[in-house]
């Protein structure tokens, strides 16, 4: 017999619909909202990361997994001490290693538009038995303007998102990124942020909040492999900073070997002077006999850019990532980190970016 443990605890409920009286919910494709880390969102019939018609010259899977929403964001300024979102999505993806919340579910901050700094307030939580849509809300204790960033999910696609607030509330325009391009992140499934438990906890989102900097993540479970078209893809894109995170979908060493440094050639003849910074694999200890030779690659790649003389391109080895007293507490599976390796993973990409900054007088 299977025990209802909502029945028990009623903080555990999560309701399928927004039953709140005196509510007009509003399509963020529409000013004033703005949406970051999406392709074209006001145009496409869904949310996508990347234009259709290169994703599927690059693979099938990057032309299906480019319709997860990982980065996406919307911004926007309320009075509403009720805000409610309804998400119609083309699926919702289920894996066993990751909380339905990491994989379907938005979460809430608040912004200080005047710091930058956002704070994390609550999870839009969908139904366990959520299949194309649901609605959910989140309340706060006084009505009060407050700027406000939703997170989309990592790892399930949005073909639409309203949010709802009172109906008498102000809709504002959100708080704004510092006036820079994004950052770029191009990597694997660790990349597109499996396996967070909530969206916010996905790094590129906790180094976005801490430098009030935007952002697009190219990663693609299984299927990061520096093909072609995808480096002239990622080159053609405007960006203060590439993160490499190109490791662990190469097929082997020796693909590796064929398709990292020209990865680095294609970003760098269109962004000659930007931070590049490169990271190996932070799950290094899963298996040293193949870790070492993947590493070896890549610090190949740094090598020989440096000995070019570029000055602007740095280093992380991810072998000493998920280090000290909780190092074996940092994934879910061996490989993917949970929300402790993620925080770990955004201190050293974080660090080696403020380095960068520094020394380019660019913060």
């Amino acid at each position: 017999m299977t025990n209802d443990i909502t029945k028990m605890d009623k903080n555990l409920v999560v309701n399928e619909s927004v039953d709140e009286a005196g509510m007009a919910f509003y399509d963020i494709r529409r000013e004033p909202f703005s949406v970051y880390g999406l392709y074209d969102y006001r145009n496409q019939p869904e949310f996508r990361r990347m234009p259709n018609d290169v994703a599927e010259t690059v693979s099938e899977n990057v032309k299906k997994i480019s319709r997860n929403t990982a980065g996406g964001r919307v911004r926007f300024a309320t009075d509403s001490d009720v805000i409610a979102i309804k998400a119609v999505m083309t699926s919702i993806c289920r894996l066993s290693q990751s909380s339905l919340v990491g994989f379907g579910g938005f979460d809430l901050y608040v912004d200080d538009p005047e710091s930058g700094v956002s704070r994390f307030h609550r999870a839009f939580i969908p139904p366990f038995k959520a299949k194309d849509e649901y609605e959910s809300e989140v309340k706060f204790n006084e009505r009060k303007l407050r700027y406000i960033t939703i997170n989309f999910p990592p790892y399930s696609s949005v073909k639409d998102l309203f949010v709802g607030i009172k109906d008498d509330a102000f809709l504002g325009e959100g708080a704004k990124y510092k006036d820079v391009p994004p950052i770029v992140y191009y990597g694997s499934s660790i990349t597109q942020g499996g396996f967070v438990s909530r969206p916010g906890n996905a790094y590129q989102n906790m180094i976005c909040r801490r430098n009030n900097i935007d952002y697009i993540n190219l990663g693609f479970s299984g299927s990061g492999k520096a093909e072609d078209t995808m480096i002239e893809y990622l080159a053609s894109l405007d960006m203060s900073a590439f993160v490499c995170d190109y490791d662990h979908n190469a097929p082997d060493p020796e693909h590796l070997k064929n398709t990292h440094y020209k990865l680095y050639e294609g970003i760098r003849k269109s962004h000659p002077t930007i931070p590049y910074i490169i990271i190996t694999k932070p799950d290094f200890d899963s298996n040293y006999v193949t870790s070492i030779p993947r590493r070896n690659v890549i610090f190949d790649t740094y090598r020989r850019a440096r000995d070019e003389g570029d000055l602007n391109v740095y280093y992380i080895d991810g072998a000493s990532i998920f280090r000290g007293r909780f190092e074996d507490c940092c994934t879910v599976d061996g490989t993917h980190p949970n929300d402790l390796g993620f925080a770990y993973m955004a201190d050293a990409i974080d660090a080696e970016l403020r380095r960068a900054w520094t020394q380019n007088n660019i913060t």
